[in-house]
């Protein structure tokens, strides 16, 4: 079957979103944490989190249009702090609760029965239950101007994560954390070891590891 972008367009809106969300595949599942000059915290799930780079370590999420009220968005511009907080399996509803459209003056911390967490004397809060956790402060935001939406640029302060959870290799591993993926916008999955592959060379067979 093919489907062109005519045909797209004239999906009912819902349909259309899940769609062109659920393309992308398989993601991991975070939740940016927040603060505002009032004091006043906010926790959102996202699905768009992509590594920008490793030296300096850098980090980033796509932030959908600014045209209505972003609480998220607005509290990292106006303080330059947050978090990223691995979802786990155990908080898969309480996580995507948070993508109820709550007022200003409601935490998602306390609607959906999540702890705050802060340390390090690190402005944002932090996910308590979250098994990796990441400081990040504000760097740069890219206009996307196809669709008005942003590409939020972060520096990577520090990581909160157990040592066991970094294999000698200096890889994360997201399957002993038992964190959540997620296609689309509302499907949740839990990810499976396969195998792992040494670095690619032209001149060299790759070397299979099984996990």
């Amino acid at each position: 079957m093919k489907i062109d972008k005519n045909t797209i367009k004239n999906y009912d809106k819902i349909y259309r979103t899940n769609l062109i969300n659920s393309l992308s595949g398989l993601k991991s599942a975070f939740l940016i944490g927040t603060i505002n000059e009032n004091s006043q915290t906010n926790l959102s799930i996202v699905n768009s989190v992509v590594h920008i780079g490793a030296n300096p370590p850098l980090i980033g999420f796509i932030q959908r249009p600014t045209s209505v009220e972003r609480h998220t968005y607005e509290n990292i511009i106006n303080t330059g702090y947050y978090t990223i907080n691995a979802v786990s399996r155990k908080m898969i509803e309480q996580a995507h609760q948070t993508s109820a459209r709550y007022d200003r003056s409601t935490s998602e911390f306390e609607a959906v029965l999540l702890k705050e967490e802060y340390m390090s004397n690190f402005l944002a809060p932090f996910v308590k239950e979250s098994p990796i956790k990441i400081g990040v402060t504000w760097k740069e935001e890219l206009d996307i101007k196809a669709n008005n939406t942003k590409l939020i640029v972060g520096n990577i302060e520090f990581l909160e994560i157990s040592e066991r959870l970094i294999n000698d290799h200096g890889n994360i591993d997201f399957f002993s954390a038992e964190c959540a993926g997620v296609i689309g916008l509302d499907t949740y999955f839990s990810p499976q070891k396969e195998i792992r592959l040494s670095y690619a060379k032209p001149t060299q067979p790759l070397k299979r590891e099984k996990l």
